[in-house]
């Protein structure tokens, strides 16, 4: 552990690693941002403490059974001759609940323009709340296997692969309060942000399959949709 201080190797693994897990955090920091939406700001922040606390713990977890990560990556099944591994089924399930989460909440907003047709009503119930954590958990789960057998290619020392995690985690708990307040006061960015979960969504799926989309291309189409929305937010204000 000591030597690992003063490797250089190793704090180059280190940043290389945490900029990684910050980059492809991008898309969970989004989806946290929605779905704590819905609840009063103090319900907000519990949810995100708690779902990213066990959401870490998980991860860690995850770390730790290196074998069985790896063992994701082998066929577990085979459908119309396509062999599926634990990795592809994770992958397209969790985009199909992406893309059905945004579906609804996408219905919501223009049915009621609001989730579930609350907006800063009272606090919602303790079930309710439990059912954000629960979200944030398993999305969160869902978007890091990716990161981490990742991770597990880039370094080879578990401290630095817990050391990434742990701060990444941290900034994507930092990131999403502004995010999650920035998309409320600006009700339109939501429904650009529900169209990237869902655009997301497909891509997860699409990776299950075997296709992959380079993420390169998403991350444009949002970057470019992102800086015309800024743009329209800046105009209504001069506007105003």
């Amino acid at each position: 552990m000591l030597a690992l201080l003063t490797d250089p190797h190793a704090w180059a693994a280190l940043v290389t690693l945490t900029a990684l897990e910050i980059v492809l955090g991008i898309d969970n920091v989004v989806f946290i941002s929605i779905l704590v939406s819905r609840c009063t700001p103090d319900d907000a922040r519990r949810a995100r403490a708690i779902g990213l606390s066990l959401a870490l713990i998980f991860r860690i977890a995850m770390l730790f059974g290196l074998t069985t990560l790896i063992k994701l990556k082998y066929p577990v099944a085979t459908v119309f001759g396509n062999a599926f591994s634990w990795h592809d089924l994770i992958l397209i399930a969790g985009g199909l609940f992406l893309i059905a989460k945004a579906t609804h909440e996408i219905h919501a907003e223009v049915e009621t323009g609001a989730p579930d047709g609350s907006e800063d009503g009272p606090a919602i119930a303790p079930a309710a709340f439990m059912w954000v954590v629960l979200q944030v958990i398993v999305i969160d789960l869902v978007f890091s296997i990716d990161s981490i057998v990742t991770a597990i290619g880039m370094a080879q020392d578990i401290e630095i692969m817990i050391a990434a995690v742990v701060i990444a985690v941290g900034v994507m708990y930092l990131a999403s309060g502004p995010v999650a307040s920035f998309i409320a006061e600006h009700p339109t960015t939501k429904m650009l942000a529900l169209a990237f979960l869902m655009l997301i969504g497909v891509a997860l799926v699409a990776d299950g399959f075997d296709f992959h989309i380079p993420r390169g291309y998403i991350y444009f189409a949002m970057a470019f949709a992102g800086a015309v929305e800024a743009f329209n937010i800046l105009a209504r204000r001069k506007r105003r």
